[in-house]
């Protein structure tokens, strides 16, 4: 049902939880997991080449360990569009991302929330 998960991630503790979730399904639906790192120009406090390549390190790691195949991308931009843009180019199957997160706010309000608006795909939100 699920071949292709994307899993949006940034540099939170509640994101290797929502990794979490997403195994768990790319392990039932035998998927493959798409990682995204989405960074903003504008937050360069969180944008650290160490810490990015660090957490998606982490998390890849998790993830295969599973067993499970896992794509890396980092993309520049405002994540929901960009999250969004990524799903609809790759043809995911499903979105699955965290509702707090360290980008998962900004002027226009909740990541997650807009995010759900424009997905081309069904959206799985943990909190």
């Amino acid at each position: 049902m699920f071949k292709n998960i994307l899993l949006p991630i940034d540099q939170s503790r509640e994101a290797l939880q929502t990794a979490n979730k997403a195994i768990q399904l790319a392990k039932s639906h035998k998927s493959k997991i798409i990682m995204l790192c989405v960074i903003q120009a504008e937050r360069t406090e969180m944008n650290t080449e160490e810490g990015i390549a660090s957490l998606l390190n982490r998390a890849q790691v998790q993830i295969e360990q599973e067993g499970i195949n896992c794509e890396v991308l980092k993309k520049e931009g405002k994540p929901a569009f960009v999250i969004c843009d990524v799903a609809d180019e790759l043809n995911v199957d499903l979105i699955v991302m965290g509702t707090r997160g360290l980008n998962l706010e900004d002027a226009q309000g909740s990541t997650a929330a807009r995010v759900i608006q424009l997905a081309p795909c069904p959206v799985l939100v943990v909190p």
